[in-house]
């Protein structure tokens, strides 16, 4: 994965090992990483899911 590369739904889901319709509840609810439509496309920045994958352990030690 490229430094400034951008996620695209499908690796972001492989990466997080979860199906992609739960990236799309997660954008529905507010719950899931950071992301952003590039025109009609959603993308993600790599930098965002490891910063959600922190919070999310810091919320589970807690």
């Amino acid at each position: 994965m490229a430094e400034k590369s951008l996620g695209k739904p499908p690796e972001v889901a492989a990466y997080l090992q979860v199906p992609e319709r739960t990236l799309t509840q997660w954008r529905y609810l507010g719950t899931g990483p950071r992301w952003s439509k590039v025109g009609r496309h959603v993308r993600y920045r790599w930098s965002d899911i490891e910063k959600w994958l922190d919070q999310q352990a810091a919320r589970r030690s807690a």
